[in-house]
This record gives C-alpha cells, structure tokens and sequence, in this order.
C-alpha cells in the first residue's frame, strides 16, 4: 500500500520521521526504523531525501543560555531608514554573535532581533553597535523578563491523510 503524500510532498512515515529528528537527532537510525516501521537502509534514503529536498536544513544541540553565562534576552527592534538599508544590516549581522534570530517585519519597525547577552552592559554595547551601523535610524529593545515557553520543534501532525487541510474557519462556515 502506497501512502498518500501531502501538497508538500510529505506522507506519513516522512512527517514520523520529521517529528522523531526534532525531538532527538541523536537518536539512531534504526531506532527511527523501528518507530515508522521501516528498515534502517530505509530510513537513510528518506532522510537524505528530506535533507536533499530542504526539509532538514541541519542538526543542531540546544544549549542553556544561562549555563553558558548568557542570562538576558531581548528582543530589539531596528529601524532602517531606507531599503537598501536593510541590506547593508544583513551583511553586518555575521558580526553580530549576540544576535539568534532577524526578522524583515511588518509595523513600527524594518527588523526584529532576538539576543542573548551575559549582562545588561553587554546589550548596551550591542544596542550601540547596532545604532552605529549606517542606515540605523532607531532602535526599540525590551528585556525579557521570564520566559513561559520556548519552542524549537515545528508542529508536524502526522496523523493528518493528504488533502484533509481544512481549517476550523472553512468547516465552521459550513455549518453556518
């Protein structure tokens, strides 16, 4: 039996195997095998498939920030005051260690950072970096506080068939 395959072009084993790598990359191929029903051989060709494909972009350990001596976080917002501005921000931001993620977003302002720093005076020499950086016209940071969640898995539902991708919204129009 054949199994349908997503409008990604996904099936059921493929998005069991997603799920298995998100929660431990580690964990051995025939043990995945095992869990999808599949061969280790088996398993290998899909994965390299997924990583051929795009699907898995790498493998990667999560870390504690805060074992590691970097205990803020903050979220700064950049605004840039001309399109090509941004482009100029992209080639600096290998410079940038402190900074995990940049966001191109829509708002008050051109790019959100999410940083992590040792110390409030490290953040203030990164807000001053980045203030400096040609382009730059304002700069928006708040420090988190606490966090209640943060996630590095993608939901993957494996037990969705191909095509049943209706929305909440579309089935309660339906009935209405």
């Amino acid at each position: 039996m054949r199994l349908r395959r997503d409008e990604h072009g996904l099936d059921e084993i493929d998005r069991r195997i997603l799920v298995a790598l998100q929660q431990d990359c580690k964990m051995p191929l025939a043990k995945i095998g095992d869990q999808v029903g599949l061969s280790a051989p088996s398993v290998v060709e899909r994965v390299r498939k997924l990583e051929s494909e795009g699907f898995v972009t790498g493998y990667h350990a999560s870390l504690d920030a805060r074992r590691l001596g970097l205990d803020v976080t903050a979220f700064i917002g950049v605004s840039t005051g001309h399109p090509n501005a941004t482009k100029d921000f992209e080639a600096k931001l290998s410079e940038l260690e402190d900074v995990l993620e940049c966001h191109h977003i829509t708002g008050e302002h051109t790019l959100l950072l999410k940083v992590k720093t040792a110390s409030t005076a490290t953040l203030a020499e990164l807000i001053g970096r980045l203030r400096s950086l040609p382009g730059v016209e304002r700069t928006q940071t708040s420090v988190v506080l606490s966090t209640m969640a943060e996630r590095t898995q993608i939901k993957i539902d494996v037990s969705k068939p191909a095509g049943s991708e209706v929305s909440e919204r579309t089935k309660a129009a339906a009935n209405d």
